[in-house]
């Protein structure tokens, strides 16, 4: 972990003092839990579908992405920046109602390269998408 790394952060203050984002917030975003080593976050499939009906694919992504950049970002600790370089998203089952649920855990937490793998699950627990967010860690200038 990086020498400036948070220690003992309270992962859920930190998350809501830093904003999740005018997109995440429009979605219907929870963070339910929030630290390095586990994220989870909600989102309803009401308001996210497709024309059809199901979850759109790109809400899975916007989830995936919100919670392994945030992730990383609290890993990064004060005065670096993390930045998405790489989504992406497997999707193998189709939620249609309720809630589908985020879990992000980190594949690799280095000091300027941080992957994280994302498991959406809808409301019987089966896996609808596996997100891997890759995000490039720098100094803030």
């Amino acid at each position: 972990m990086p020498e400036n790394a948070p220690v003992n952060v309270d992962g859920l203050a930190w998350a809501a003092a830093r904003g999740m984002g005018a997109l995440a917030e429009k979605m219907g975003l929870e963070f339910t839990e929030f630290s390095v080593e586990r994220c989870v976050a909600t989102m309803p499939v009401e308001g996210n579908t497709q024309p059809v009906g199901l979850l759109h694919g790109g809400a899975y992504v916007v989830l995936g992405e919100s919670l392994g950049s945030m992730a990383a970002n609290l890993h990064a600790g004060p005065g670096r920046l993390a930045v998405g370089v790489d989504i992406n998203a497997t999707h193998t089952r189709s939620a249609t109602s309720g809630i589908v649920t985020g879990v992000c855990t980190p594949v690799h937490l280095g000091r300027t390269v941080t992957v994280h793998e994302v498991v959406v699950t809808d409301d019987q627990g089966r896996r609808c998408s596996t997100i891997r967010i890759t995000n490039h860690v720098r100094g803030i200038e």
